[in-house]
């Protein structure tokens, strides 16, 4: 089931188009005066924008998705699957003349290993990203692909579970450059109306942090006080990622500070306009 607007210009079809950044992608390119599609699982129905019933986990509802359309931008993806989803959606685009698509990915893809079961259950996510990438790299359609730190939007919502415990148990050495989703969307807006560029430059935060230092400076706006204790954390992977291979410091574009989003997001929040009493020591 599908919802169809009619358009003189083919619709640039949006993957995830409901999710953190891909609404942003979608608002970003009709502002511009682009016809929008959306793939998703359900119906809803927005001016300016089309949305098509489907799943790219099964591969239902994506041909119809994908018919017509010329530039596709992926913004789907989850922690595992993510190469079944490419697949998916590569196989339908080609069937349908497809001439670009533009994915996003996260930085540490290719660096970040999956030598065993700790790595996969862990940081598995890092491994379905690459696998996707090669998907689409390898689907002879031109692409462009392109790779990004954690959002801030994700850090929170990390800060904020861990600040359910009384004390936090946080990774040692664990560092993170976490950036504004909508400077990442407008990125991918740019590559989606240019021309397939391949693999191109990160984007990324304009700082790194220590976990423990993300973790804090959230306590700290959202008026809480909480314990944090320093935990070793096994494997290849999590040894990449106490050696940076998930920061792109050459790549530090970003303008928007985490201090800045929270600020935003958290601080002006009634929750955090009342400081509760202590429950134990803070880190």
């Amino acid at each position: 089931m599908d919802t169809r607007l009619t358009s003189p210009t083919p619709p640039i079809l949006v993957t995830g188009g409901t999710g953190t950044l891909g609404r942003l992608v979608v608002s970003r390119l009709r502002d511009e005066g682009h016809a929008v599609r959306v793939l998703g699982r359900g119906v809803h129905v927005a001016e300016g924008t089309e949305f098509v019933s489907g799943d790219l986990t099964t591969g239902e509802g994506v041909d119809a998705a994908v018919e017509g359309v010329e530039v596709i931008v992926h913004c789907a993806g989850s922690a595992k699957g993510d190469q079944v989803k490419a697949q998916h959606l590569v196989r339908a685009a080609s069937a349908a003349g497809a001439r670009h698509i533009v994915y996003i990915s996260v930085v540490g893809a290719d660096r970040i290993p999956m030598a065993g079961a700790i790595d996969r259950a862990m940081f598995g996510y890092f491994g379905s990203k690459f696998a996707a990438e090669r998907v689409i790299a390898e689907s002879g359609i031109p692409w462009t692909t392109l790779r990004a730190t954690q959002f801030f939007d994700l850090t929170l919502l990390t800060a904020q579970a861990m600040a359910k415990l009384p004390v936090i148990p946080v990774p040692s050495s664990f560092r993170f450059q976490p950036i504004d989703a909508a400077e990442v969307a407008d990125r991918l807006v740019e590559l989606a109306v240019g021309a397939p560029a391949g693999l191109v430059p990160a984007i990324a935060g304009p700082r790194a942090y220590d976990m423990a230092e993300l973790v804090r400076s959230y306590l700290r706006v959202a008026g809480k006080r909480r314990g944090i204790i320093r935990v070793p954390v096994p494997g290849k992977a999590a040894a990449a990622i106490r050696a940076g291979a998930n920061l792109a410091p050459d790549r530090a574009v970003g303008r928007r500070t985490w201090e800045d989003f929270l600020a935003e997001r958290v601080g002006s929040s009634p929750i955090s306009r009342s400081v509760p009493k202590a429950r134990s020591r803070a880190g």
